[in-house]
């Protein structure tokens, strides 16, 4: 009975850690609406990059977000908006949030724009499902 026991906390050990790195997997961190809530709240500094359409952040968007309207990070426009905010980025040694539409592809091209800029991926860190499952309050334009 000890050794079943035994297997099943190693066997859920095993899986938390699969699920904390699925979270991280590709190089990506994530982070849920729930802890950039609590981040929120607690007033932890941090820089809110928002690459959400005009329209989409004219709607609703998180307090003290930058809006860059750079989705989907595609063209060299969107890419030049996204280089805007370098310099606030480099200045600083905070986390840097990525939220776009959905948490997605137009996250992660971001991501790998300033990753590719110098900023080091641990600062990195998407908002999971993004603008569209925030279901906190937001700021109107």
């Amino acid at each position: 009975m000890a050794k079943r026991v035994s297997l099943l906390i190693g066997l859920v050990v095993l899986s938390q850690a699969a699920v904390s790195w699925a979270a991280s997997a590709g190089g990506y961190n994530y982070i849920s609406a729930a802890e950039l809530q609590k981040r929120l709240d607690a007033k932890h500094p941090m820089i809110l990059v928002d690459i959400c359409p005009a329209e989409q952040f004219a709607k609703g968007h998180i307090p003290g977000s930058i809006e860059t309207n750079a989705y989907p990070v595609d063209t060299d426009e969107q890419r030049a908006s996204l280089a805007k905010v370098l310099p606030k980025i480099q200045a600083s040694k905070d986390d840097v949030i990525i939220v776009c539409p959905r948490g997605g592809g137009g996250a992660k091209k971001t991501v790998d724009y300033y990753k590719s800029q110098g900023v080091d991926e641990k600062r990195l860190i998407i908002l999971e499902k993004g603008m569209d499952a925030w279901p906190y309050a937001t700021e109107k334009k």
